[in-house]
């Protein structure tokens, strides 16, 4: 069968996707460019993190918790049809089965048991797609915590499942009605609100983005995805490690989760952006949201609005250790189409019955264009990160359908 194809290349030994240290810096990218009133709250939450990750009982919790609770580890899924029919080994890492039905959940119950150890009584989130919003009213919900979340009220209509799901488990959703009403205005207006908030609640950001520590410590929450990847396909290809690893990209959590496994390996990293929310792509260097990295901005620096198919993926930034990675060439990044994710859903839907979220078929969508090329030659083996299940997509792919 495909999957038992060897890979092309032994791993050498690389360093990366470290420490940033005090200054939250990725290379030229990352730091903290927040108001001053949020100074100490950063600086709080450093100590918090780097106490609490040093703390072998902190550790077990969290494992604990992800093990009991959130269904980990989740497995790697063999595609075996789909591989037949590109002629590549394609192995899926199946975040999509983990609780609430994404890779949302790793980071949101560590940020929730940290802030829980921290004396904070209260969770503020954004929220895109709804998922990181689901996630944290779940973890509210386990740990007896107050939520709040804030949606833009374009994805609120796109993401009405999600919406419910919140409210059910006990949150406050409030909708966003400045600017594009998506992920980037629900991250000002939350950013602001914890301005006046800190002293309680602890904010919990969704990806990767963010004044530090957030960068460094959402991709350390998120790195048992490519550890258990790591040692999954060590079983699974003979040569252990996958030629390429592939994951969609917005503010880019996913990604560096899986990729955290892999930096160190032979395997090429290969991260997919919407081509509508390209800011690795089409952006330039600026400050967002208290990082520096690439976004989408015009000649004057300002922002510049993303679009995106997939709610999850509009974000006119990424993550500032995603810049990093793009400019010491150790990672690539590559656009599809709305048309080619939305084709990638029904044809891994109608090939393996597997249901993607649309922000996970944009790499799928990668693999069936690249598969066959000098991109992704015949005979490689590829690992992507399926990092969501579609059913929250599934009213809205039914009116594109």
């Amino acid at each position: 069968m495909l999957w038992e194809l060897e890979s092309r290349s032994a791993p050498p030994r690389r360093s990366g996707m470290d420490d940033p240290g005090p200054e939250g810096r990725f290379g030229r990218f990352g730091g903290r460019f927040v108001p001053e009133s949020l100074i100490p709250a950063c600086e709080e939450l450093e100590r918090g993190f780097r106490e609490a990750w040093a703390d072998p009982a902190f550790r077990a919790a969290l494992n604990q918790t992800l093990a009991l609770y959130a269904g980990r580890p989740t497995p790697v899924t063999p595609a075996a049809r789909l591989s037949a029919e590109l002629g590549v080994t394609l192995l899926l890492k199946r975040e999509d089965l983990a609780h609430t039905g994404s890779h949302k959940i790793n980071n949101v119950i560590g940020q929730a048991l940290l802030a829980r150890r921290m004396g904070k009584t209260h969770l503020l989130a954004e929220t895109g797609a709804g998922q990181h919003g689901v996630a944290t009213a779940t973890a509210g919900a386990l740990l007896g915590l107050d939520v709040t979340v804030f949606m833009g009220e374009r994805d609120m209509e796109r993401q009405q499942l999600n919406v419910f799901r919140m409210e059910l488990l006990g949150a406050r959703v409030l909708g966003v009605s400045s600017g594009s009403r998506t992920l980037k205005d629900a991250c000002n207006e939350a950013l602001r609100n914890w301005v006046g908030a800190v002293d309680d609640t602890h904010y919990c950001i969704g990806s990767v983005m963010g004044p530090h520590p957030y960068p460094w410590m959402v991709r350390e929450f998120q790195r048992v995805i490519g550890e258990e990847a790591r040692g999954q396909c060590a079983d699974l290809l003979t040569h252990a490690v996958p030629d390429v690893v592939v994951a969609c990209v917005g503010g880019g959590s996913n990604a560096a989760g899986i990729f955290a496994g892999f930096v160190d390996t032979s395997a090429r990293l290969v991260g997919v952006e919407p081509e509508g929310g390209a800011a690795m792509t089409f952006g330039q260097p600026g400050v967002l949201h208290g990082f520096q990295s690439y976004v989408l901005q015009d000649e004057s620096g300002q922002i510049l609005e993303a679009t995106s198919i997939s709610a999850g993926l509009d974000y006119p930034g990424v993550g500032p250790e995603h810049a990093h990675l793009a400019d010491t060439g150790r990672a690539s990044y590559v656009t599809v189409s709305d048309d080619e994710a939305v084709a990638a859903v029904s044809r891994l839907a109608r090939t393996e019955g597997i249901l993607p979220a649309l922000e996970s078929a944009h790499a799928v969508a990668w693999v069936l264009r690249a598969a066959g090329t000098a991109d992704l030659p015949s005979g490689s083996t590829v690992l992507v990160n399926l990092s969501g299940r579609g059913d929250k997509d599934a009213d809205q792919l039914a009116r594109l359908m």
